[in-house]
């Protein structure tokens, strides 16, 4: 059955969950949510608030006492500071438990049939099983894949992660499950400075434009196509661009379009479903990271309506 509609989840929280002096950029939420229904206008995002994980599902993956900690509100100065979303407040429980619960509900509906399916937040990569790190506290990529492959249907994943940080919790987590393919394409100056070993890691010099990214990622995408998957997890942090705080790479706005663009054509080539996690945005100003992240949810929504008329 075709795609009716490509569902995006968000919750205000998202946002007003984290405290408005913290370093991370606690407005780029709202600001795409107000964006996104403004350009919409054929309304081919369908928005959804998602429920609260279910801490079963996180213990898939996470350390039992860790999450106990987190949960319970009584982790270290130290666990927080390396975190990085400070101030600290108690709304932090209850915003990670909907973000990756926006995760595990755009996985449902890929259960359920859809082709795309995502969520305005998440691709927390830098969280390890038993602790949390750059911005990162449960990591949705990992808890969604170990959920999906309980399903029979389900032999093995592809994490394909774009941020401009390499994927360093996620590798380690799937280090020896040759089920989850990890491929991180990243800036070899950031954080994270020690990085962990992915199946496949493209490492670019500060400054790298758009044309060396998207010929290597141009490359990456043909090597895949040999090699068999069942789902897409597209981690789509738009950190390289040039203007990003963080991201000390050189990308345009029109090429992290056709970053895009090239992810969903080989999504579609190799007929699997996808989940679009949103990854990192730092960029001064923010507009350019809501700008960017624009682009790449109204792409997800044109793709699904643009095949539900050709199968429909």
């Amino acid at each position: 059955m075709p795609d009716p509609e490509f569902t995006l989840y968000y919750d205000e929280i998202y946002s007003s969950g984290l405290d408005p002096s913290a370093r991370f950029p606690v407005s780029r939420y709202q600001k795409l949510y107000h964006k996104l229904k403004h350009l919409d206008r054929d309304q081919s995002i369908h928005w959804e608030c998602p429920d609260l994980a279910n801490t079963a599902d996180i213990l898939l993956v996470h350390e039992k006492q860790y999450v106990k900690r987190f949960l319970e509100g009584r982790l270290s100065e130290k666990e927080m500071r390396r975190i990085g979303l400070r101030p600290w407040r108690d709304s932090i429980v209850e915003r990670t438990l909907r973000l990756t619960g926006g995760a595990l509900a755009a996985l449902e509906d890929v259960f359920q049939g859809r082709s795309v399916a995502g969520n305005m937040a998440g691709g927390t990569h830098h969280a390890f099983r038993g602790q949390g790190a750059g911005y990162c506290i449960f990591n949705d990529l990992a808890i969604c894949a170990v959920k999906a492959l309980q399903e029979k249907e389900v032999n093995r994943v592809l994490i394909l992660d774009l941020d401009v940080h390499q994927g360093d919790g996620t590798a380690e987590i799937f280090e020896q499950d040759d089920r989850v393919f990890t491929v991180s394409m990243h800036g070899l100056n950031n954080f994270p400075f020690r990085k962990k070993a992915s199946n496949w890691d493209i490492a670019f010099e500060n400054e790298a434009g758009d044309e060396e990214y998207l010929e290597s990622l141009t490359k990456v995408l043909d090597h895949l196509r040999s090699m068999n998957f069942d789902l897409l997890f597209y981690q789509a942090g738009v950190d390289g661009l040039a203007t990003d705080a963080l991201g000390l790479l050189s990308l345009s706005r029109k090429g992290l379009a056709k970053r895009n663009q090239l992810v969903m054509d080989w999504r579609e080539e190799m007929n699997i479903p996808m989940l679009v996690f949103m990854g990192g945005g730092y960029a001064n100003p923010i507009e350019d990271t809501v700008d960017a992240f624009t682009d790449l949810f109204l792409e997800a929504a044109r793709r699904v309506k643009k095949n539900t008329m050709v199968t429909g």
